[in-house]
């Protein structure tokens, strides 16, 4: 018994330390992406579980700001951003061996994917042998130039943005590739007195240049194991399947979202129960994640894209999700309040 109170304790105490760094973290970014506490939020959820970003959005919403400011708080964390066009090769993100003639052999030259925090920005406007080349970065964190297999830093998160107002000239992204992103979401623009904050902090300068680093990336790593141990009852577990299964049985949905749609479903909603200083998932977590994670993943039949044209997409989202959910009810019994403590 006292070996099964210590191990509670310290498993308490280890939850503990790792929500005051999320805090910490999540603050940090919110000096200089102000008003989008909930969409930050998210893309750290991705980060502690080791997962990527897709943002659709229109330009001048923050999305380098948000990159930038990620990879600033992490102590030693590198940037780097990917502008894509039509004519970029794959070789111009992953690196190439260039011949040395002083030391007469090929030497490796690291593209701008070997970074912490990527931001691949309007990733639709490259070509799919491009896009291509991004897979296995995202799917296995690391690539493979010449034969050789290199390893990408650690952490490492890649931003993608599409411009969801100008598709002349793009490439869409295949399912394949869309599957291998995390979470989909956007920033939108900031409200009015936020936008006014904006104007008066940047008079003078970007606030980016006195964002200092608040976390190293060994307690980047503490998160990431503390969103592990976060527990999800044996009943959501169950939920989250069944609601998984309900997207492919849907009436208006073409092909549903796969198993690792599941997975990461499951991890997403440990990494957000931690970035609310909970050690433990409600079913409110998985209702609030259900169209960040899942929708992207889905092919929709064309009625439902007809009927999205017409009312708009968020609303048409909306009613799909509230479709499902009434197909595969949340648990009754909530764990909400309940002290369960982190695993050892």
């Amino acid at each position: 018994m006292e070996t099964t109170e210590a191990a509670r304790v310290e498993g308490s105490d280890r939850f503990a330390a790792a929500a005051r760094l999320a805090d910490r973290f999540l603050e940090n970014i919110e000096s200089v992406v102000h008003g989008k506490r909930e969409e930050v939020k998210l893309v750290l959820a991705a980060l502690v579980c080791g997962g990527h970003v897709l943002f659709e959005d229109v330009p001048g919403t923050a999305k380098t700001v948000l990159a930038r400011a990620i990879a600033q708080s992490i102590d030693g964390a590198t940037p780097s951003r990917i502008q894509c066009t039509p004519d970029l090769q794959p070789t111009d993100v992953t690196g190439l061996s260039i011949f040395n003639q002083k030391e007469r052999d090929f030497e490796f030259r690291p593209g701008p994917i070997f970074a912490n925090v990527v931001l691949v920005d309007e990733i639709n406007r490259a070509m799919p042998k491009t896009q291509s080349a991004l897979l296995e970065a995202m799917a296995e964190q690391q690539v493979t130039v010449d034969g050789e297999t290199r390893v990408l830093p650690d952490p490492f998160l890649l931003f993608a943005t599409e411009n969801p107002i100008e598709y002349e000239g793009t490439f869409p992204l295949p399912e394949a590739q869309l599957d291998r992103f995390f979470l989909k979401t956007a920033l939108g623009y900031p409200d009015a007195a936020d936008e006014r904050r904006i104007l008066a902090e940047q008079r003078t300068g970007h606030p980016l240049r006195l964002l200092e680093p608040v976390l190293t990336v060994e307690e980047v790593q503490q998160l990431r194991r503390a969103a592990q141990d976060v527990y999800v009852d044996d009943l959501i577990q169950s939920w989250i399947v069944d609601l998984v299964r309900v997207t492919r049985d849907h009436e208006l949905v073409s092909i549903g979202a796969s198993v690792r749609g599941s997975l990461a479903l499951e991890r997403a909603a440990r990494g957000w129960a931690l970035l609310n200083d909970r050690a433990f998932v409600v079913p409110e977590d998985v209702e609030r994640l259900f169209l960040p994670v899942l929708l992207h993943r889905i092919m929709f039949r064309p009625a439902f894209l007809a009927e999205a044209r017409r009312e708009g997409w968020p609303a048409a989202s909306a009613r799909f999700k509230e479709s499902c959910l009434a197909a595969a009810p949340k648990p009754e019994a909530s764990t909400e309040g309940a002290v369960v403590p982190l695993s050892s």
